[in-house]
């Protein structure tokens, strides 16, 4: 049993939940106290104040709400951690024709059905045997009033009542009218003479004696045939009663429905669908979110439809106001019903659901992951990783862990299918090292690691066996030169294609592409590796162009100063891990000495650039151009005076209405390659 209670806006962005009933035997008082203390335990999140404002018009209880809570979800939490629903237990323990018997509330009504309807025959039974007695009765009335000269005779020539009565009896009278009824009574003592006349009863003789006067009178002889031929329309119908078991079933239904009309009152308590073991994530919808993350500690998501996209090289908008000296470290995107994790520095993993992180707006500041996480004091969160919604599919994955120093370790994503509150240990780290990279990827995928100084390497994902446990080091996945570290990884499909198919495509692909940029294109410079350049060449069937062109994948590499480009993966061969990688961007000049991401990216997708600074931009992939791995791209984000991008995200599949913005490309003879 629920008590009654509304979401209603009290003032703006803030809702208030609206108590006006509580269940039976529940105090208010006592409800309002439990409630104040599950939110110091922490129990209960979101509620900023309660308070009672019952008065003599009835009962009010305000329960209000933080400005990013959601009114349902802590509906449904005050359901089932307080009194505000309750269950009262039902003894259904009956007896049933004299045997105890448990019983469902279905069997209960069948039986109770049963029951009336064996009082309703019953009844009707009774009614008619008393009707066919009093037609009995009137058969010899109406026989004695129709012959009334000769039963007068009779009485009058008696000596005694006993006579008359025996001397009435041993006559046989004509029936008359009343034939139709003798037959409709069908009662045994009468006996037939002669198929038209019949012999009086007991009864009959006694009921003419005690006749008065008055009854033989026109009126009185009127009144004994009309109350015949009424009680025969009476007999007639329990007959049609109890011929069908409907028309008892009728009478019940009209019973029932008197007792209602009676004796009803109007129902306090509502009767709705069943819902109590409704989950708090039911009661979300699914919505497309940005999820923020700063250096500091702060979360916050956004719905996505807030940034409208942009074109490149384009000023962007203030994403978030922020605390002197904090940075944007992460942004990505999720459904409200999407699992991520949570990687702090000391190693330990947390999961939440994106519904639970709060709701802000692009510049709001967020939230503390101490508030939201229970962090070791000294520790902050470094990584963030959206999971697959679906649970049962996370046996087939693996999860890849990627450090700053290089290294890299492979377990099961079901190793973290369970996350206590508490956090979870991850991955065991040296001091001064840090998490760079977590990804979801199969034994069939390939592992690229991109260093801040534009090196990157490309290895199998089944070179790096599976780890059991999960606070070892991992194995070196890259051999770094000093002053350089990880900065990112990427989970890329396997293809399996020789080093003479894959650089004869990427030949083939780019003349292809630089016809179709138009005369007026200039020449982009690929480099290969020397291995590479001699099968530039070798002959490719359509066919192959075909299969290879569908499977390919670009990566996308962006500066801290803005630039970027897009090339193929094709141009990132395959090698052992440990090695130290080829060369993944042209650093020098107007595009910067390191870089601030490398990760792959789809035509459809729209791209979010987050500074130190705070300043966010959104744009779509299509408008970077595809170059080879080491050119120097163009400008995607025109950063300020010290200022340098520290954070790019790949947003997929999104749309917006595009905004006109200055589209600059820097040439090869300003340090920059288009």
């Amino acid at each position: 049993m629920r008590g009654k209670a509304s979401i209603e806006e009290i003032r703006k962005d803030r809702d208030a939940i609206i108590i006006t009933e509580l269940p039976f035997q529940v105090n208010k008082q006592t409800l309002i106290e439990r409630i104040a203390e599950m939110v110091r335990e922490k129990r209960l999140e979101g509620i900023a104040d309660v308070r009672d404002e019952s008065d003599r018009l009835g009962m009010r209880i305000v329960i209000e709400l933080k400005r990013d809570a959601s009114g349902d979800v802590i509906l449904n939490q005050l359901y089932r951690y307080t009194a505000l629903q309750s269950s009262f237990g039902v003894n259904m323990l009956a007896l049933n024709h004299g045997r105890p018997e448990q019983m469902g509330l279905r069997k209960l009504l069948e039986l109770f059905l049963d029951f009336r309807e064996e009082v309703v025959v019953r009844r009707v039974k009774f009614e008619l045997a008393k009707a066919r007695d009093r037609g009995h009765v009137l058969v010899g009335l109406a026989v004695a009033v129709a012959n009334i000269d000769e039963v007068i005779h009779i009485i009058r020539s008696s000596a005694d009542p006993a006579e008359a009565r025996e001397r009435l009896q041993a006559k046989a009278w004509p029936v008359g009218d009343m034939m139709a009824l003798v037959e409709l009574i069908a009662d045994p003592r009468t006996v037939l003479v002669e198929g038209d006349k019949i012999r009086l009863t007991d009864e009959q003789a006694r009921a003419i004696l005690a006749l008065t006067l008055s009854r033989l009178t026109g009126l009185g002889r009127d009144d004994i045939f009309g109350e015949a031929r009424a009680l025969a329309d009476t007999i007639q119908g329990h007959l049609t009663i109890l011929s069908d078991r409907k028309n008892v079933l009728a009478i019940i239904r009209e019973d029932l429905l008197l007792v209602k009309d009676q004796f009803g009152v109007d129902r306090r308590t509502l009767i709705g669908e069943g819902d109590a073991e409704m989950e708090d994530e039911d009661l979300i919808p699914r919505e497309d979110m940005v999820v923020t993350v700063t250096h500091s500690g702060y979360v916050k998501r956004v719905a996505l439809n807030a940034y409208r996209t942009q074109h490149r090289g384009g000023k962007g908008r203030s994403g978030m106001a922020m605390k002197d000296e904090d940075v944007v470290t992460s942004v990505f995107s999720a459904s409200t019903h999407t699992p991520v994790l949570f990687f702090a520095t000391n190693g330990k993993a947390y999961k939440l659901k994106t519904w639970r992180l709060p709701l802000g707006n692009p510049q709001s500041r967020g939230k503390a992951f101490v508030n939201l996480l229970p962090i070791e004091p000294g520790d902050s969160i470094m990584n963030v990783l959206p999971l697959p919604e679906d649970e049962t599919t996370w046996g087939d994955y693996d999860i890849m862990f990627a450090t700053q120093s290089g290294d890299v370790r492979r377990n099961k994503l079901s190793d973290f299918a369970t996350v206590n509150r508490a956090g979870k240990i991850a991955m065991k780290l040296e001091d001064g090292d840090g998490m760079v990279g977590v990804g979801l990827c199969t034994a069939e995928d390939d592992v690229l690691l991109t260093t801040a100084l534009g090196r990157a390497i490309r290895f199998k994902a089944d070179d790096v066996r599976v780890f059991k446990g999960r606070d070892s080091t991992g194995v070196r996945g890259i051999r770094l030169q000093d002053g350089d570290t990880v900065i990112s990884m990427a989970i890329l499909g396997r293809v399996d294609a020789t080093p003479e198919e894959r650089a004869a495509y990427v030949k083939r692909a780019n003349a292809m592409r630089k016809a179709l940029a138009g005369a007026d294109a200039e020449e982009d410079v690929v480099t290969v590796e020397a291995d590479d350049e001699e099968a530039g060449d070798a002959p490719i069937s359509p066919e192959r162009i075909a299969a290879l062109g569908a499977a390919e994948q670009f990566i996308l590499t962006v500066t801290e100063t803005g630039f970027g480009k897009r090339s193929s993966a094709y141009e990132y061969r395959r090698t052992g891990r440990g090695g130290q990688g080829l060369t993944a961007h042209g650093l020098g000049g107007r595009a910067g000495t390191r870089l601030a991401a490398a990760f792959p990216v789809e035509e459809s997708d729209d791209l979010m650039l987050v500074t130190d600074g705070g300043q966010m931009i959104r744009t779509p992939v299509s408008q970077v151009r595809i170059v080879g791995r080491s050119s120097q791209g163009v400008t995607i984000f025109r950063t300020g005076k010290d200022e340098k991008v520290v954070s790019v995200e790949r947003l997929a599949d999104t749309g917006g209405d595009d905004e006109d913005g200055d589209v600059n490309e820097t040439s090869t003879d300003e340090g920059g390659e288009v």
